[in-house]
C-alpha cells in the first residue's frame, strides 16, 4: 500500500487486491508499473525490486515463512542505503549523512508499569 499508494482492495483492477495486483504486476517485471507514479521514477529500482519483494513476504499466508522483524529492519536498512547512495551521487553539494533504521523492540517505546 505505501509503495504503491494503491488502496488494498480496488474492483476497478485487473487482480482487484493489492497482493495479487502486485504479484501480477512482477511477472511482467517493470517495476515502474507498481511504485507510485507520483514518485516519478525518482528512487532506486534495485530498492524498490527488494522492498516490494520484502512486502510480499511479509503477508505470506504461512506465518512460518514471513521474515522476522530483525530481517525486515535489515532489509529496509539496505534499501535505504541504496537510495542514499543514489541521492548523494546526484547531489554532491549535500554533507553525506547515515540514516539507520532501529531493531528496537517495540517494548521500547510502550509505557512503563508503575
Amino acid at each position: 500500500e505505501i509503495v504503491t499508494n494503491q488502496p488494498v482492495i480496488d474492483k476497478n483492477r485487473e487482480k482487484p487486491h493489492i497482493t495479487d495486483w502486485v504479484e501480477f504486476k512482477l511477472t511482467n517485471g517493470d517495476i515502474r508499473s507498481i511504485v507510485d507514479p507520483k514518485l516519478k521514477e525518482d528512487y532506486d529500482a534495485n530498492g524498490a525490486w527488494k522492498v516490494v519483494e520484502l512486502a510480499l513476504a511479509c503477508v505470506n499466508p504461512s506465518s512460518s515463512r514471513r521474515p522476522t522483524m530483525p530481517h525486515v529492519v535489515m532489509e529496509l536498512n539496505e534499501c535505504l542505503s541504496f537510495e542514499l547512495v543514489r541521492k548523494q551521487g546526484s547531489e554532491d553539494m549535500f554533507p553525506r549523512y547515515s540514516i539507520e533504521f532501529s531493531t528496537s523492540s517495540a517494548s521500547d517505546f510502550a509505557p512503563r508499569a508503575r
